[in-house]
């Protein structure tokens, strides 16, 4: 048995301000839900939760009935890979030359997807990937 997917990624954020204008701004996202602690934008069939750091570092204390969530935080400088299709790649670079963003790297992988490589405000490195660099993708 295995699980069917990867509901939530997780980044956290020094400047709540500065992500929110990088990720709806730079990347196109549109906030499902937001608060001074998180952010929660839908990515295809996942959520990307930006949270504030400092915020998550208590358990907290839903509606009553709904329950609680375990206290989590992450540091450093993180990874997450985004995926596109092979014919945007091309407007991303200049949407991303327009934000003023550089491109860190860039690989074409052996089995057929490219990447490109930049940093969010925090400096994570942000991937943006098209299909063929894994057996799923």
């Amino acid at each position: 048995m295995q699980p069917d997917g990867i509901i939530e990624t997780v980044l956290y954020t020094g400047d709540m301000t500065a992500s929110r204008t990088f990720f709806e701004s730079v990347m196109g996202l549109e906030p499902h839900n937001s608060d001074e602690r998180f952010t929660a934008y839908p990515v295809g069939h996942s959520m990307l939760l930006i949270f504030q750091q400092g915020q998550t570092d208590e358990t907290v204390r839903l509606p009553e009935g709904m329950g609680t969530i375990p206290p989590h935080n992450g540091g450093g400088e993180q990874h997450i890979a985004l995926a596109v299709g092979a014919d945007t790649l091309p407007a991303w670079e200049t949407r991303l030359a327009e934000h003023g963003i550089a491109i860190e790297g860039r690989t074409h992988w052996p089995p057929g997807g490219e990447s490109i490589y930049f940093r969010d405000p925090d400096h994570h490195l942000i991937e943006l990937v098209t299909p063929g660099l894994w057996p799923n993708y």
